[in-house]
């Protein structure tokens, strides 16, 4: 660990064709005595970055970097924005960002990235994954996840040369396991999307609480064996967080290791997801945690805008009929399973979240793993989380007419649970309370 003052963090927020962004205020560009306001496009032509105003016209071979004369009264507003990328809740939005912005040429297209202050980058991460109405010890909190996470993956990119991609996969023709991993950007640090973690610029920045929650906690990190923890976090572990090794890489890591997300163990169920009856009953079951919380109130301080369409993340249902089920699992697979007879658990993690699954159709069975790609192939987007139990409603030729998916929890379930840990404040717990109730075996520092 060598950090020792606040990096300056360059987040990628758009890859497109063509770009349009607003400049507000007087922007400088090197090579150009001018400065730049008003509305643009940008896109690549005989191999450079034109880009063009109502009454400017600004050409560079490889990159444009916007320099503002004052970096945090004047802005830039990119259009149309992709957030949520293959989630069900993507869409489309214009945001607004302080500090420089860089237009990139790859190939034919143009990155938008925008440079700025690590701890000016968290108040954006955390108002956009949290809602600003949250309270102050749960944003401290994340914010310490938040911050310990970046400087983790910019500490291994350091170190780690390797290829784009992260993650591993076998393959053979019975079974194919993959685990996912953040890809090694290119062209910047971390992207602006739940890939890595949402930064949606200021536009989401409502509330002074979320500038304090990351003042107060400046350049604290959770530490783990004087390294500083690769920390995830996920919105709802459903009652149990998961071991980091059943969704990653095959590593233990004993700051990530499954906590029951209570104050006490629950009564009346049994851990052992080996046992699919306790698995059963767990999904199914009105479990005490931290997170199992109906109120509305609390939870719309809680999530930001559209995470509160989802409402039944702690437990839910979804049902497919076979012609749903067999054309999704065809189209995310590349596969013709024909119908699909049976979905049946080989493998569950610490929080009953499914390892493998065996996938019987008509045409082929097939073994497959890890979480994300099991959610990513039963959903048109992605299941909510990999914790599911099946039932089916058989037809008259012995084939299923429909499939009842029984789940827990939101997302991986790594780590700190959003819900849960804003639940805990709620209740009086302090944000080194709640970091050390969901990571095991780390501890606080500041680090500049």
């Amino acid at each position: 660990m060598n950090i020792r003052e606040e990096p300056t963090i360059r987040v990628g927020i758009l890859t497109e064709k063509k770009i349009e962004f607003e400049l507000y205020g007087d922007y400088k560009v090197t090579g150009y005595t001018d400065t730049f306001s008003g509305i643009f496009t940008a896109e690549v032509k005989n191999n450079k970055i034109v880009c063009r105003g109502n009454t400017s016209a600004i050409e560079m071979a490889d990159a444009i970097n916007f320099e503002p004369d004052d970096p945090y009264s004047e802005s830039f507003l990119i259009h149309d924005v992709v957030i949520g990328i293959d989630f069900h809740w993507q869409m489309y939005e214009k945001q607004r960002f302080i500090h420089s912005f860089e237009l990139i040429r790859d190939g034919d297209k143009l990155v938008a990235i925008n440079k700025l202050p690590l701890e000016g980058y968290l108040v954006s991460v955390i108002s956009s994954e949290m809602n600003a109405k949250c309270s102050l010890q749960s944003l401290k909190a994340l914010s310490v996840v938040s911050r310990s996470w970046l400087l983790a993956q910019l500490e291994k990119s350091k170190s780690v040369k390797t290829e784009k991609k992260s993650g591993s996969i076998y393959q053979s023709e019975n079974e194919i396991i993959k685990w996912y991993d953040r890809e090694q950007h290119n062209n910047f640090d971390v992207c602006a999307d739940d890939h890595c973690q949402r930064f949606q610029g200021v536009t989401k920045v409502t509330s002074e609480i979320t500038i304090k929650a990351v003042s107060q906690t400046r350049g604290v990190v959770l530490l783990s064996d004087d390294k500083i923890c690769d920390t995830r976090y996920s919105k709802s572990c459903g009652g149990v967080t998961e071991d980091f090794e059943n969704v990653w890489e095959p590593v233990k890591l004993p700051y990530l290791i499954s906590v029951i997300d209570y104050a006490h163990p629950s009564e009346n169920f049994n851990l052992d997801f080996s046992n699919e009856r306790n698995s059963r009953k767990w999904i199914l079951g009105n479990v005490p945690s931290f997170c199992n919380t109906h109120d509305k109130i609390m939870l719309s301080q809680i999530l930001v805008d559209y995470d509160q369409e989802t409402t039944d993340y702690f437990r839910w249902q979804v049902e497919y009929s076979q012609a749903d089920l067999s054309s999704i699992i065809k189209e995310k697979s590349g596969i013709d399973f024909g119908d699909i007879l049976d979905l049946i658990p080989l493998e569950r993690g610490s929080s009953a979240r499914l390892i493998k699954l065996k996938i019987v159709g008509s045409k082929k069975t097939l073994i497959v793993g890890k979480e994300l790609e099991i959610r990513r192939l039963l959903s048109s987007t992605h299941l909510y989380s990999s914790a599911f139990v099946v039932d089916k409603e058989i037809g008259n030729d012995n084939v299923p007419e429909k499939f009842i998916i029984h789940g827990a929890g939101w997302g991986h379930g790594v780590g700190l649970c959003q819900i849960g840990s804003a639940v805990m404040s709620e209740k009086g717990y302090q944000f080194d309370e709640i970091l050390l109730h969901y990571f095991s075996n780390a501890l606080l520092k500041r680090i500049y």
